[in-house]
């Protein structure tokens, strides 16, 4: 390939597996680049909970050897990726975000983990994660700025992809914590559809609502990482037996047809900064005949109170050993939600379950006319303080409905930092809504 050992760090996934496969880079010399630029830049940036290079090291060493020998580990040979710190390792430290697990050591990987390895993934570290991925921050910084929040609360996986010390990495969402951290760090990153990603060894925060999530630096690379996770594990409840999802296949096909837009500003368009709310009537008018302004029925409206709901009520659950032994260790918002949780009457509890099912109704009958729908990934720019991860809002209705999600880099901001552009589609239709971002990534570029 010609590159420089420097140059390494910031090739694609697609770009770097099929250099490693044609002999033409090694697994090692890549995680060596990788580990260069954590050098150079994770001391201002601070993506990393738990970074050991030569365990990285002997990992693309055991690659290397295989490609010796002839044999192919998988679609993501010797390629880096980082582990949000709430999945699980076996031989790394999961410390969950809290000083409640400090030093704890799983003596099982998660099935994410797992799937990794098989598919020949080097799991080059844990990066850092919000408090038990809830919205106080953690130590990271944003790369664009280091005065400005990463989001959260996949923090470290999404700022250690935009600062080059890995091509990959995996995160989750709750809320908004792979969506608006891509968003403000100006990676892609990319929400499958609910129970599409196994969560076994996974910090659990809500069953209803958890969901894990891929980040990278373009289309093709999010259904490269994302494909092999997306293996049936009977360990999650709320998986389904299905054929291969071949995302990868369909994301690199041209679309059959131009796809066509829904431009939905959401009931939450008015917290939108006014940069925001430009930059996207800017890019509905780009995008001219394929993009239709579409509102959403007046039930969606209750959806950012339906998804609270649940999310108070499942986080007192899930972390009532925390609070019972650790109170004073926990951060004032995180107890503050766990005890709103805890008033959360049953019927209440229920009633905003329900409602899932009865927007998505109305969501399907919105995909049978158009590709995907259009809309904020965030309210504008990373904000400006390390005290927040910033507001997910824009994220909210979509984790709530469990739909495949994935923001992508193509705006800028009143300060010039990334601006996502969020597209939705209906669930199961992973691999059409990837196609569909290469193709409007190429509208924009194109313009």
């Amino acid at each position: 390939m010609g590159e420089t050992h420097e140059s390494l760090a910031h090739l694609s996934a697609v770009e770097a597996v099929a250099g490693i496969r044609a002999g033409e880079i090694t697994s090692e010399s890549l995680v060596r680049a990788c580990l260069e630029r954590c050098d150079a830049v994770d001391e201002t940036v601070q993506a990393w909970a738990t970074l050991d290079p030569d365990y990285a090291l002997d990992q693309a060493r055991q690659a290397d050897e295989a490609h010796r020998k002839g044999v192919d580990l998988g679609p993501l040979h010797g390629l880096p990726v980082g582990l949000k710190d709430i999945i699980d390792t076996k031989d790394l430290p999961t410390e969950n975000g809290t000083v409640l697990h400090a030093g704890r050591r799983p003596d099982q990987d998660a099935t994410v983990a797992a799937l990794l390895r098989q598919a020949g993934a080097v799991i080059m570290g844990k990066t850092v994660t919000t408090e038990l991925a809830v919205f106080h921050p953690g130590k990271t910084r944003n790369p664009h700025d280091p005065e400005r929040t990463p989001g959260g609360s996949s923090s470290g996986s999404t700022a250690a992809v935009a600062a080059g010390m890995t091509p990959l990495s995996v995160g989750t969402q709750t809320n908004g914590s792979v969506i608006r951290p891509a968003a403000y760090c100006g990676v892609y990153g990319f929400k499958p559809t609910y129970g599409a990603i196994s969560r076994h060894g996974v910090l659990s925060q809500s069953r209803i609502l958890d969901h894990v999530g891929v980040f990278a630096r373009c289309a093709e690379d999010l259904a490269l990482l994302a494909e092999p996770l997306m293996a049936y594990d009977a360990k999650d409840p709320d998986m389904r037996l299905q054929g291969a999802r071949n995302i990868g296949a369909v994301t690199a096909q041209e679309p059959p047809a131009t796809p066509s837009l829904a431009f939905v500003k959401t009931p939450v368009w008015d917290e939108a900064s006014e940069d925001t709310q430009a930059a996207f009537e800017e890019l509905a008018e780009l995008l001219g005949d394929n993009c239709d302004v579409f509102d959403l029925p007046s039930p969606f409206e209750n959806a950012v109170r339906w998804h609270r709901t649940i999310m108070c009520a499942d986080i007192a659950k899930s972390y009532h050993s925390f609070y019972e032994s650790g109170s004073d260790k926990l951060s004032d918002i995180l107890r503050a939600m766990i005890e709103e949780g805890r008033k959360t009457t049953a019927v209440d509890y229920n009633r905003a379950v329900e409602w899932r099912e009865v927007l998505n109704t109305g969501l399907n009958e919105i995909f049978l006319r158009y590709d995907a729908i259009l809309t904020p990934a965030a309210t504008g720019e990373a904000p400006l303080g390390l005290d927040s991860t910033g507001n997910p809002v824009f994220s909210t209705l979509w984790t709530y409905c469990g739909t495949p999600a994935v923001t992508l880099p193509v705006l800028r901001g009143a300060a010039g930092l990334p601006m996502g552009a969020q597209l939705v589609s209906g669930r199961g239709d992973d691999g059409r809504l990837l196609r569909t971002a290469r193709w409007l990534v190429q509208a924009v570029e194109n313009a």
